[in-house]
């Protein structure tokens, strides 16, 4: 998994985020320790901490004292709501943009979609 050119703890925290949005870490489930995300991922425990520790910041995480670290109640929504508005500015907004050039509107795009959408 790590390898795309991002920071290898921006990376586990993706990973991370992807276990909460995909229900494999339900909320307040326990995650794994820092220890075995780097054991796992052979990378240095600073480097997993510091993923971990920023999902704390952002509140998708939070911690229990000698126990661990656990998904937060209403982390999975939050997470959704970021990745579908991050969605919108990295892909439907450029879409959007090109068709405006294109001399498309609205319901031609629709159809296009529901053309491609059946395809899959």
């Amino acid at each position: 998994m790590m390898e795309d050119g991002k920071p290898l703890f921006q990376q586990i925290a993706e990973q991370i985020e992807g276990s909460i949005i995909d229900g494999s870490l339900p909320e307040e489930g326990q995650v794994p320790s820092t220890n075995e995300l780097a054991a796992f991922h052979r990378i240095n425990p600073a480097t997993a901490a510091k993923g971990v520790n920023q999902l704390v910041v952002d509140g998708v995480l939070y911690k229990r004292r000698g126990i661990g670290m656990f998904v937060s109640t209403g982390a999975r929504t939050q997470l959704l709501e970021r990745r579908r508005e991050e969605f919108a500015n990295q892909y439907i907004a450029p879409l959007l943009a090109e068709a405006r050039k294109l001399g498309m509107d609205p319901e031609q795009i629709k159809k296009m979609i529901d053309v491609w959408g059946d395809e899959s």
